[in-house]
């Protein structure tokens, strides 16, 4: 089954701002947290933390709602809360169980990190580990180990963590019922650092973020000693000073994601299994695809992959949302919705919440 929806991108849509009635403290007191060490088959752990509502001693059960992200699931400490739980407000009042990941390498899970993993669609013992396999092994455990929970899991994550949900399509695990990519890359060649096989040079000055291994578990950041001072504001202007790209080593020349992209300058092997696309054809879970028309970072990922599920899998219920907005700008409401002197209507992003994302998990 395929839909999609197209929000308005010239009519005034109006509905309450996001995020208006919650406070700091809302998800501290209606959630309890603790946080688990889940182990993977490889015997690697993985940093997560879980928060269920406060009223489950009641006995009532609740669905999951999972993220894993490589860009932390701070705050860290059994005691400390975010301000928001979930991909919004209307389903952090719900009554989810909501779960997120370090993923492998990343803050404090334990491993090694890789950028866009490879997937490895033939697993043959238990080091071929690979996102799905992660999501499975996450998955698996907490169906199993997480008080009050109905046996049914959701997953989404926008931008890189839009990556780990497409991926986690692949698990297969049956508890995986919804799966939500947003703003996913597809393929690193042509998304993100590279658009079309160009290489986006203002991505520049990001490579410390994505390219240095830490060497322990932490919740501090452990690449700060190769993010750069530009003394300058003109990003442009430091890029032509440097001149070719040769004399960037003198920045990164520890930084293996630099060093992988100067030595792969083509779509070659390394890039080629990192495309995402050639692994679907056995998609279960009910999956909802959303992006932005402005999305300057990852506009091909969500239309990539929806319509590779149409072709690989069309039975799954593969549904796309497209409305006008920015790198995820769905998921928070800036009121009167604006691309430059451009005016599109009122909370566009608290109607998609309400109306499409938060009815889509609920749903299945």
């Amino acid at each position: 089954m395929n839909k999609f929806f197209f929000l308005p991108t010239i009519a005034v849509i109006c509905c309450t701002t996001a995020y208006s009635q919650v406070t700091g403290s809302y998800a501290k007191d209606n959630y309890t947290k603790k946080d688990y060490y889940i182990t993977m088959r490889d015997g690697v752990k993985l940093f997560t933390s879980v928060y269920t509502p406060k009223n489950a001693s009641s006995g009532k059960k609740y669905p999951i709602i999972m993220q894993r992200t490589c860009y932390s699931v701070a705050p860290y400490g059994a005691d400390k809360f975010p301000v928001k739980l979930g991909p919004s407000e209307e389903m952090m009042k719900a009554g989810y169980i909501v779960v997120y990941q370090d993923v492998r390498g990343r803050w404090k899970s334990e491993g090694t990190w890789t950028n866009m993993t490879p997937v490895i669609d033939n697993k043959k013992s238990k080091k071929d580990v690979d996102e799905g396999s992660d999501t499975y092994d996450t998955i698996d455990w907490m169906v199993k180990n997480i008080p009050f929970n109905n046996g049914r899991v959701g997953q989404w994550g926008g931008s890189y963590p839009g990556f780990y949900t497409a991926a986690g399509l692949l698990s297969n695990h049956p508890a995986l019922k919804a799966s939500s990519p947003q703003a996913p890359i597809s393929d690193f060649w042509y998304d993100d650092f590279h658009h079309n096989g160009a290489l986006l040079e203002s991505y520049f000055f990001t490579y410390p973020v994505f390219g240095v291994q830490k060497k322990d578990t932490t919740s501090k950041s452990w690449y700060n000693h190769q993010i750069i001072n530009p003394t300058t504001r003109d990003g442009y202007n430091f890029l032509l000073n440097m001149g070719p790209l040769t004399n960037a080593d003198k920045y990164y020349k520890d930084n293996f994601y630099w060093q992988e992209t100067v030595n792969h300058p083509n779509y070659d092997e390394f890039w080629q299994k990192r495309d995402l696309l050639r692994h679907f054809g056995k998609v279960k879970p009910a999956v909802m695809i959303v992006g932005g028309w402005f999305d300057a970072e990852d506009l091909r990922g969500p239309l990539a992959i929806f319509k590779t599920i149409n072709k690989t899998d069309p039975a799954a219920y593969n549904t796309i949302v497209m409305g006008p907005f920015d790198h995820g700008g769905w998921s928070r409401e800036q009121g009167h919705h604006r691309h430059a002197d451009v005016y599109f209507g009122d909370s566009i992003a608290t109607f998609y919440q309400k109306n499409i994302e938060a009815k889509f998990f609920d749903h299945f």
